[in-house]
């Protein structure tokens, strides 16, 4: 259980609903810095009005990740063309931008719609077009069509922002993914609510309601399942539950706590905390046989542990040295090493998916927020400055940290990049939210 309270055990938790995004983002800083790109509005070629604009999800999906800053649509020379065989590279001579998506949406059948998009080195096309040479299929990064029913309209163009965003940055694109989270609608006879949705809010999704706390979910690797805490019993259990079945299987039951489950890299494990034994220590369970292997075992409170990607290490927070602080412990020799020294407090850990670096909760002159440290050189950087962040969970490309925040007294959700740059809020239409968690590539 990811906390600051007494920074581990009793977070509570919560959040909110809509048939639009549950979640509004709002950038609040970085976008001055991004890389501007044009997104020409995709051509409708058929009768009457589009039913969806796949590329307005496609320049949302642009801007949101940081990196991007999609160019107004008026500024742009050319408007209505949908490949790049229309594409006249000396039109955008001025227009400062790296690379245009554009395409064409047509029906294809009932129900059926074929998208096509095409992706253009803007600057090569500018250079050549200096040079005299005009053979715009010199330009193309990529090109694509594929047939979707309306249904996957948006889920589409979160595939196209993924081929865009890896194309230009050699980064794999994280739009289709999805983020767990808690919400808590006071006043309702169960208003613990465990929620997931596509990354950007949209397609909520209830997997529980419960008149007591739940928190602490936790994706498997396959995306299928999630890991929780639930106080549904009247006592700490942890359960795992499959998103798309609605099966759950109870995990663990002990007398005291049991907290913080998160799976191992291949899905056949957790680590979590029991203090079955006493003091609050971490465990590893077999999903399959229910086999425990103590990890830790110290007089101190040890707890919320992560999996290092190879699967043979843990980071946990541990008040061994008198503060929370996290460490590192082998699960072969039971070697344990302190990662962090900066600061008051530092606890929360999660190890990036190139495992490469650390991010995690740290404390210093009072307050709380998300901090990155790499894991060779040890330079850590704190990336927020809002107030009493928690909980931080890194997306599966390593370029974006989601986290719960306070803001105008209410706990909303918060992301920032791993360079600290660019900073966004994502506030609850409803209730208040915590707990957040982010999917695997799906």
């Amino acid at each position: 259980m990811k906390t600051l309270g007494k920074w581990l055990f009793l977070g509570l938790i919560v959040l909110s609903v809509p048939a639009r995004a549950a979640l509004d983002i709002v950038i609040t800083e970085g976008i001055d810095a991004a890389r501007p790109i044009a997104v020409i509005p995709f051509v409708w070629q058929g009768e009457g009005p589009a039913p969806q604009q796949i590329s307005d999800v496609v320049m949302s999906d642009l801007t949101r990740s940081g990196t991007f800053k999609s160019l107004d649509e008026l500024s742009l020379p050319q408007r209505n063309i949908n490949s790049v065989s229309q594409f006249v590279a000396k039109d955008w001579s001025k227009v400062g931008a790296e690379a245009v998506v554009m395409g064409s949406i047509k029906p294809f059948g009932s129900d059926q719609y074929l998208v096509t998009f095409d992706l253009v080195d803007l600057v090569k096309g500018q250079m050549q077009s200096h040079s005299g040479a005009e053979s715009s299929s010199e330009y193309l990064i990529d090109s694509r069509e594929t047939v979707i029913s309306l249904a996957q309209f948006r889920q589409y163009g979160h595939r196209i922002s993924d081929i865009v965003y890896e194309k230009l940055t050699g980064v794999r694109g994280a739009f289709l993914t999805r983020i767990a989270y808690v919400v808590v609608k006071h006043g309702e006879a169960s208003p613990y609510h465990l929620m997931i949705s596509d990354y950007d809010g949209y397609n909520e999704q209830m997997l529980l309601r419960s008149p007591e706390p739940l928190m602490s979910p936790s994706w498997s690797p396959d995306g299928r399942k999630l890991a929780y805490v639930s106080f549904e019993n009247k006592r700490s259990e942890i359960f795992i539950q499959d998103i798309y079945t609605q099966s759950r299987a109870k995990i663990t039951s002990f007398d005291g706590i049991n907290g913080s489950p998160v799976f191992s890299p291949n899905g056949k494990k957790l680590a979590l905390t029991l203090s079955k034994d006493g003091q609050p220590e971490v465990y590893v369970v077999d999903i399959d046989t229910k086999a425990l292997k103590r990890v830790t075992n110290h007089y101190a409170i040890d707890t919320e542990a992560s999996w290092f990607p190879d699967g043979k290490s843990l980071i946990f927070t541990s008040e061994r040295g008198g503060r929370p602080q996290i460490y590192k412990v082998s699960l072969a020799s039971g070697k344990v090493q302190r990662m962090t020294f900066e600061g008051e407090w530092n606890l929360g850990g999660s190890i990036s998916p190139d495992g490469r670096s650390m991010v995690f909760v740290n404390r210093t002159k009072g307050k709380f927020n998300i901090a990155r440290m790499d894991l060779e050189t040890r330079f850590m950087q704190v990336l927020t400055s809002t107030r009493l962040d928690e909980s931080p969970s890194v997306a599966p490309n390593g370029s974006m940290v989601i986290y719960g925040t306070t803001y105008q007294g209410k706990q909303v959700l918060a992301a920032v990049s791993t360079d600290g740059r660019f900073k966004a809020r994502l506030p609850a239409v409803q209730g208040e939210i915590k707990s957040p968690s982010w999917s695997p590539f799906l």
